[in-house]
């Protein structure tokens, strides 16, 4: 497995976690490292997305519920709400990594944590976010504006 990918591995890990349960993301974090030691620059590049993507996950919700209209939000499984939340903060919000590359990432996470039919839904609604990444990353840059003062 690629180092990023270990990274964004380990990214889901944690989200998953916190969506799940009340522990706190930087904790969580701390745990996986020890499981699963990363360099410092691979640790950093898992914070950030972690604490890049928690603050935004309401609206990163929001787009995913318009993009994927046949399964509300509430049956979308967590997993897979946290994989699409990734590659969106990837390649729409941060923009730090090309679309291409970052829904073929969220890909091989879904076929590895997700159910069979997770990576055709991910590649989907990725698809279609990809379509607005521009919008979305303006519409971001003033969400973040905003809660950021």
């Amino acid at each position: 497995m690629k180092s990023r990918t270990k990274a964004r591995c380990i990214a889901l890990q944690v989200l998953y976690e916190q969506d799940m349960t009340t522990h706190q993301p930087g904790s969580i974090l701390q745990e996986r490292l020890v499981d699963e030691p990363l360099d410092a620059t691979l640790q950093d590049f898992s914070r950030q997305i972690i604490f890049g993507v928690l603050p935004i996950t309401r609206e990163l919700d929001d787009y995913i519920a318009q993009h994927a209209p046949e399964w509300p939000l509430d049956q979308v499984a967590v997993i897979d709400r946290n994989i699409i939340r990734i590659a969106m903060w990837e390649f729409a919000v941060q923009q730090c990594t090309p679309v291409k590359v970052a829904i073929n990432e969220a890909i091989e996470l879904a076929k590895y944590y997700g159910s069979d039919s997770t990576p055709r839904f991910v590649n989907g609604v990725l698809g279609a976010l990809a379509n607005r990444s521009n919008e979305i990353h303006q519409a971001f840059a003033t969400i973040i504006k905003a809660k950021t003062g």
